[in-house]
């Protein structure tokens, strides 16, 4: 059954001189528990898209899953709650996690995330052709963007096409989505993502964590987003548009036609 993500309301549309009545339409929030192995981990407002990515991610930006070996099972209950199985210690402590720039707390990551060295990189190169490609399909691939202007879009392009694409009321879900898609094996990470979101610290180290090398996003980057990039050797790239990239970092995985 195809969860409802949107609702239809009536608004009365005011000037100096008029009023009518309009209809909008709004995306919907749900409430989800995020459980591992039976243990309440977390909670999160979420679009009812992708639950299963979205269990998976947030308990990588979390600490808890690190890779997609890890994960074996993931189960969504219709009464708000996500459950992760995964081959973990099961007597984890909490883990001490950092309150992000993300607007009502939305943004959290594990501090052992934030600290130590990166793995190397899942390597590639995208063209600018790619590029044009990929931002269209993103920005107007969407008719749920177009309808409730309030929700962000985050996909993943790879092996000349787009792989996945997805949606929610936060940034930070969806690109939480993209890395649980990682994590489920749906989608390689050996590719660049797109979101329409800024590039504040923990977008970036999600990224890097799980292995993407190119990061670019519609809007800006963040001080520590930028420093993140460069300690883990990210290709960042804010102001994205279909044939000009403002590169902050690493700009040789660009491919130009000079």
């Amino acid at each position: 059954m195809k969860n409802i993500v949107t609702l239809a309301h009536e608004t009365v549309v005011l000037t100096p001189t008029t009023r009518e009545e309009q209809q909008e339409i709004l995306a919907i929030e749900t409430p989800y528990k995020i459980a591992l192995n039976d243990r309440d981990i977390g909670a999160s407002m979420v679009l009812e898209t992708a639950l299963e990515e979205f269990g998976a991610g947030f308990l990588f930006g979390q600490g808890y899953v690190r890779s997609p070996e890890e994960v074996k099972e993931v189960l969504v209950c219709p009464e708000g709650r996500i459950s992760v199985y995964a081959d973990v210690e099961e007597d984890a402590e909490p883990k001490e996690v950092i309150i992000t720039s993300g607007c009502g707390g939305t943004g959290k990551i594990s501090r052992e995330m934030l600290e130590g060295a990166f793995d190397p990189l899942q390597e590639c190169t995208i063209t600018f052709p790619e590029i044009h490609d990929f931002i269209l399909a993103i920005l107007h691939g969407s008719r749920l963007g177009h309808d409730t202007h309030c929700v962000h879009g985050c996909g993943l392009w790879a092996d000349g096409r787009l792989q996945a694409f997805y949606e929610d009321v936060g940034r930070h879900n969806a690109v939480d989505k993209i890395i649980g898609a990682i994590l489920l094996k749906k989608i390689p990470a050996r590719g660049a993502v797109y979101t329409t979101g800024r590039l504040t610290s923990d977008m970036v180290l999600k990224c890097a964590r799980i292995g993407i090398p190119i990061v670019m996003s519609r809007t800006a980057p963040s001080s520590l987003g930028m420093a993140i990039a460069r300690r883990a050797g990210v290709t960042l790239v804010a102001y994205a548009r279909p044939d000009r990239l403002n590169v902050f970092n690493a700009p040789e995985r660009i491919v130009q036609d000079i």
